[in-house]
């Protein structure tokens, strides 16, 4: 490197004179910080320390995403209602589409300033494009914007798990910027939940995801609302290989199915609900319709969700199907796979509390133990009893069920490119105990 160079000698010459100054780095100004996030389109803004408890669980992600990042700017964009609310899915995915483009924007913007300044700063993605090289079974987006925005102070999390901003209510997207410098103070948690636990969110959604205990189905939101995402995609994509003929993925896939994935391809994926989203009546925007006169705002904007003629995707015997059957019969099922197909022994006990259904372990207790060979050597201990499922990354208690198998052989059974009578007559899977427990345990994973 030719240190003459004029680049390197105004450098060096700028950083003489700061020293000569007596110029030293100071935190940037919080007042500031908010104030130009504003200025730049954000809704409502607010400060983190990378040094907060409520980070500990994603600290190792965001520090590998940005070492440097000291500081995280978290801030809402807020979306219209109506078209939220509406029941033609190109009106209210034409929202998020846009208010999720704003999030970025307005990210982008705040960099730029920053950079100007000289300041370091990283601007993850609002939602998608997002890290694809790790799905699925890995962590794929770099920041969790929810935990971040609730530990600046921009809401709290309701039971449908959308973070509900006190003004804004759950109108609104997440964004957050990385910054590698201090600033002079932060935000703190609000001391409220917004959320008025009305349960409207649990009667609006399609697929049971949401319980009234506060429970939630990541694998029957995931499957119908994303269908047109990442593992549905990836099911249809299989849909047209495994077609021999137009006339085969015609019977397979129908019509409006095709037009609707090409929609989605060519001007954004399409959210198939997100109704939770949609009768949310709480924040201080958004209260005066609900609160006027309940019984309007149900006729207006509940039961056109709920009664609206529309297939639902379900995976088979899932909790899902049982609920549409029983809750919606002005909605149809349509069985597909979620693609859901993970690749390490750790990511299918990492993913086996996602894709659990409580309904159809109704009746099973019992302690499964698991020990994996080959190339992935773990012990595990999976329990499910009345309703609820613990996995323990060692051998616990006294098993009902032993299961020994070689790890590859394992992960191909669960993605459906094994057979389990095969392995069990090659002996790479031995299980000791009732071949009705492991039949039973299937049950309560269905992809």
């Amino acid at each position: 490197m030719n240190i003459d160079h004029p680049t390197i000698r105004k450098f060096q010459q700028d950083q003489s004179e700061k020293l000569d100054a007596g110029v030293v780095e100071k935190p940037l100004d919080g007042a500031w910080l908010r104030q130009t996030c504003l200025d730049c389109g954000a809704d409502d803004v607010g400060l983190v320390e990378i040094t907060r408890a409520e980070l500990d669980d994603q600290r190792s992600d965001i520090l590998r995403a940005f070492p440097n990042t000291k500081t995280l700017l978290s801030f809402v964009c807020r979306m219209n209602r109506e078209p939220i609310r509406s029941t033609s899915r190109s009106v209210a995915n034409l929202e998020f589409h846009h208010t999720g483009d704003d999030v970025n924007d307005v990210a982008r913007r705040i960099v730029a300033i920053l950079e100007r300044r000289n300041v370091r700063a990283l601007n993850p993605a609002m939602g998608f494009p997002m890290e694809m090289d790790r799905f699925p079974g890995e962590k794929i987006w770099v920041v969790s914007h929810k935990p971040v925005a609730v530990a600046a102070g921009l809401g709290h999390m309701g039971i449908h798990r959308n973070v509900i901003h006190p003004q804004f209510g759950n109108f609104i997207l997440l964004g957050t910027v990385l910054i590698a410098a201090e600033a002079t103070d932060y935000d703190q948690p609000i001391e409220y939940n917004p959320c008025l636990e009305c349960k409207l969110c649990v009667a609006a959604c399609p697929v049971g995801a949401i319980s009234r205990n506060g429970d939630f189905n990541f694998s029957a939101c995931y499957t119908h609302n994303y269908r047109e995402f990442m593992g549905g995609f990836t099911d249809w994509v299989e849909k047209v290989a495994d077609s021999k003929s137009a006339l085969d993925y015609r019977r397979k896939v129908t019509d409006q199915e095709s037009a609707s994935m090409w929609q989605s391809l060519s001007f954004g994926p399409n959210y198939k609900a997100a109704y939770c989203l949609s009768v949310c009546p709480a924040g201080e925007d958004v209260i005066g319709q609900y609160l006027a006169n309940k019984s309007e705002f149900l006729k207006d904007v509940v039961r056109p969700l709920v009664e609206k003629e529309e297939t639902i995707y379900v995976v088979p015997g899932s909790d899902a199907e049982d609920h549409v059957a029983r809750r919606f019969p002005r909605k149809k099922t349509k069985r597909i796979g979620n693609g859901l197909r993970v690749r390490t022994i750790r990511a299918f006990l990492r993913g086996l509390p996602l894709v659990f259904q409580p309904g159809q372990s109704r009746g099973l207790n019992a302690v499964y133990h698991f020990s994996f060979t080959g190339q992935e050597e773990i012990q595990a201990t999976i329990t499910i009893r009345d309703g609820k499922l613990q996995v323990e990354e060692s051998l616990v208690g006294v098993p009902d069920l032993v299961v020994t198998a070689d790890s590859e052989t394992w992960l191909g059974f669960v993605a459906k490119e094994r057979n389990l009578f095969w392995a069990l007559l090659r002996r790479k899977i031995r299980i000791k105990g009732s071949p009705m427990l492991l039949l039973a345990f299937g049950k309560c994973f269905p992809s």
